[in-house]
């Protein structure tokens, strides 16, 4: 009986040794998945919900996310407006699950804040800009804010910089409507508003 009191005490710590073992194992694992999920594979996860974004400069905006390309979000505000945001002018994202999705590949990889610019540009869509340091003479940045806004049509996207012929937002994009051409580097865009025409 002594025998196999001993036996089984030996067999429960076995057992339990094992079980500790089997679980800084399946912790171990679980770090290495979560150390290797990419903030896109978050994001995606977080297709067709509802998030905040915090921006550089201050700014927030809150809408639907719809689409995660490899260096910036689309946004829906509302059912007419949609924003672009470049990844490098975001700070916070709240509003979240716990969902991730698959990581870009091929064509999604290809489809950079630049070539959307482009199709915006190829489209004579008004734009609104807001652009990190700056604002405009009439202090469009606002109080607390280290960014202002431009609103026109966007002429050209180069390597590092678009042109965005400046004019009011209700006005198509004509020879004599445009008060004067901006060059913004890409790297100072916080954020782009697709709006309506007219």
């Amino acid at each position: 009986m002594r025998w196999e009191r001993l036996f089984a005490e030996m067999e429960a710590r076995f057992e339990a040794l094992a079980q500790e073992q089997a679980d800084g194992e399946m912790a171990d694992r679980e770090r290495v998945a979560v150390g290797s999920i990419t903030a896109r594979q978050r994001l995606a996860g977080a297709l067709d919900q509802p998030i905040r974004i915090r921006l550089a400069g201050g700014l927030t905006v809150a809408g639907t996310l719809r689409s995660v390309g490899p260096d910036w979000l689309l946004l829906a505000e509302s059912a007419h407006r949609d924003c672009l945001v470049p990844w490098s002018a975001v700070t916070v994202v709240l509003g979240l699950t716990a969902a991730t999705g698959p990581e870009p590949t091929g064509l999604d990889l290809r489809f950079d804040l630049r070539r959307a610019l482009r199709g915006l540009a190829r489209d004579r869509a008004p734009v609104q800009l807001a652009v990190s340091g700056w604002a405009d003479d009439a202090g469009a940045a606002g109080a607390g804010r280290s960014s202002g806004e431009l609103t026109g049509t966007i002429d050209r996207v180069g390597a590092d910089f678009l042109e965005l012929a400046v004019h009011a937002a209700w006005e198509p994009r004509r020879a004599g409507s445009a008060r004067s051409v901006a060059l913004v580097p890409l790297s100072a865009i916080v954020l782009v508003r697709a709006l309506p025409l007219g």
